[in-house]
């Protein structure tokens, strides 16, 4: 139950961690191989595997979006009785943000990610809108 709360508690914190773009605290919450996948057909979709690779990822998910804000709505833990920190944490949000061309646009999703130790070892994003939208933030229309 401890592990849970933790995850609860701490999940709010790592997503202000995104939105002040600091990626130290951010990775400091994930283990050395950790999985990361994203959604859609942009250059930074796909499976990305193991620390580094996830922070080079978040380097330009910063510089893509020099401006954003991810607003956390729900956090839920798989296991209530978790003691260890081995659980699985799904996080409903929205974000809004300004591409480092100006665009504007927002966002929904759920994160799904597994932790071990209390760590990131798997996270898996499902965003609502992949389509024309999702490109151009990216900068790919």
């Amino acid at each position: 139950m401890i592990g849970a709360w933790l995850a609860q508690r701490k999940t709010p914190a790592i997503y202000a961690a995104f939105n002040r773009h600091d990626l130290k605290a951010v990775l400091a919450n994930f283990a050395d191989d950790v999985t990361f996948v994203f959604p859609g057909d942009v250059r930074t979709s796909g499976v990305h595997i193991g620390k580094e690779a996830v922070g080079r990822w978040f380097e330009r998910f910063f510089e893509q979006f020099p401006t954003l804000r991810f607003t956390v709505h729900r956090v839920t833990v798989a296991n209530l009785f978790d003691l260890v920190g081995n659980n699985v944490v799904a996080t409903r949000w929205d974000v809004e943000v300004v591409n480092r061309d100006g665009w504007q646009g927002q966002n929904s999703g759920v994160t799904v990610t597994t932790l071990r130790g209390g760590k990131a070892v798997h996270i898996q994003d499902f965003i609502f809108d992949t389509g024309p939208a999702f490109r151009t933030a990216w900068s790919e229309a």
